[in-house]
């Protein structure tokens, strides 16, 4: 499994693919096979059938994960994608912080 610097939260900027250019919220991570959910991204359409006799069969737009490498993070301070490097503060505990702008996250 690959370390993500990307949590769930994050704005985000896709980098390639269909999306590109556009800005989302990440609403899920998978560690295991390295995707993420963002909101607006990636909209798929699914076709639902009846469960019970009384519900409709419907047609629902909902997002679909990303691999992770196609997308990367922006820096919520300056607005600008950047890549996110990792240091210890003072208590030891490690913070993300926006290699291009040096901002914490």
């Amino acid at each position: 499994m690959k370390k993500m610097f990307i949590k769930t939260g994050d704005t985000v900027e896709v980098i390639s693919g269909d999306d590109k250019g556009k800005q989302g919220i990440v609403l899920r991570v998978y560690p295991k096979t390295s995707m993420v959910i963002v909101q607006g991204i990636n909209i798929i359409t699914v076709h639902k059938k009846k469960a019970n006799g009384s519900d409709k069969g419907s047609i629902v737009k909902v997002e679909s994960p990303i691999k992770i490498c196609k997308v990367m993070l922006v820096d919520p301070k300056n607005k600008c994608r950047t890549r996110v490097g990792r240091l210890r503060n003072e208590q030891g505990k490690l913070q993300r912080y926006g290699i291009k702008t040096g901002n914490l996250i």
